[in-house]
């Protein structure tokens, strides 16, 4: 009997079950009941459709599922496309079996999860009412609107609460179309829920942010303060945001020591986007840094107070907001930094980086006590 050995150098061939795995993991996985698939129309028959599944085989529309959808189905031709969902993954023919109404279920279901997300306006026809509120339908699916969520102008106006006087008003509304926004989508209690009342909400906010553009300067409410900003209420029903960079142009670490809620401001508004409204109270006020660019220049010794570590090392104001970063590297450790420069004292640094325009310096504590030496 002879024997092999393997060189070193020589590249070892795959063997046939690697090849087989390999294959098995590149392969597209075959659909599964359940699944909605996509597929072209090869043939038509009598009372029955077939579908090009590639790579798959072969798909049917037929039976009870072709009489569910022969409306549709007796409208497509060969080399359509259609989604279609799997009933059975292969029958004793060999066929997956596929249902088109099934599919064009969970294609509106998708839909309307997809209309709740974006807030989609949907103009719908009221086609019965009931004591709790009206009927609407939405692509063959009948949905609720719940008299709470109907529109000031829609809402029934029963001085006593009497029920029957609510329907009374309720079925005036039928056969009327109503700008609606769909608010609950529950495929599986096959469940969809619609509001007026949070259309006009946003109808109305989208009007009032409107009123405004970039650039206007306003008095507003402070009526909170959090760790990004402060929110201040423009209107009536329309707040703001300031964010904390926006607040002032020096350090801000805290928004709640800055201002309280029912301060008085005076704010400039810098972005309108949708129906939020963003604002700066630092764009009011000077730009220290264009002040600074007529006193202070690269390579200057300067006086400078520590107002905050950070992990890429400390920073040193050397005027109301003017502050530049001292880098960690000059000590080693951030434990030699904080020894060698304790918060709130004045040190002399130079300016080793000056760039007003992007509000941005770098300070040397180093190259500021050898220039003084």
């Amino acid at each position: 009997m002879f024997g092999l050995t393997k060189s070193k150098d020589v590249a070892v061939e795959p063997t046939a079950t690697g090849v087989m795995d390999k294959y098995l993991a590149d392969s597209p996985v075959p659909p599964v009941e359940g699944e909605v698939v996509e597929g072209t129309v090869s043939a038509i028959g009598r009372a029955r459709v077939y579908i090009d599944i590639q790579p798959f085989g072969t798909g049917i529309i037929y039976g009870r599922e072709y009489m569910n959808a022969r409306d549709i189905l007796r409208k497509v031709h060969p080399g359509d496309t259609i989604a279609s969902k799997v009933v059975m993954p292969e029958n004793e023919d060999g066929y997956i079996e596929l249902s088109l109404k099934e599919a064009r279920q969970a294609l509106i279901w998708a839909d309307a999860e997809s209309a709740v997300k974006k807030g989609t306006i949907l103009s719908l026809e009221v086609k019965e009412a009931n004591k709790g509120g009206l009927i609407i339908e939405w692509q063959g699916i009948p949905g609720f609107l719940p008299a709470s969520q109907l529109s000031s102008e829609n809402y029934p106006r029963v001085s006593d609460g009497d029920k029957d006087k609510i329907l009374t008003a309720l079925n005036e509304l039928i056969g009327k179309h109503l700008s609606v926004v769909m608010i609950t989508a529950d495929p599986k209690e096959h469940k969809l829920i619609f509001s007026e009342k949070g259309l006009q909400e946003k109808e109305e906010k989208e009007e009032k942010v409107n009123k405004y553009d970039v650039g206007n300067i306003v008095k507003g409410e402070v009526t909170g303060a959090v760790d990004f900003g402060v929110f201040v209420k423009l209107e009536p029903g329309l707040e703001g945001l300031v964010h904390i960079s926006e607040l002032d142009w020096g350090l801000v670490e805290d928004t709640k020591a800055m201002y309280k809620v029912g301060d008085e401001v005076d704010v400039k508004v810098i972005e309108v986007k949708d129906d939020k409204i963003s604002l700066s109270i630092k764009q009011l006020k000077e730009n220290p840094w264009s002040t600074a660019a007529k006193r202070f220049v690269k390579d200057q010794i300067v006086d400078g107070v520590v107002i905050k570590y950070n992990k890429h090392g400390a920073l040193a104001s050397i005027e109301e907001g003017v502050a530049g970063l001292v880098h960690v590297s000059e000590f080693e450790t951030e434990e030699k930094l904080k020894a060698a420069l304790s918060l709130g004292s004045v040190y002399k640094f130079k300016i080793t980086l000056f760039e007003p325009n992007e509000q941005k310096m770098t300070l040397s504590y180093k190259e500021g006590n050898e220039a003084t030496k």
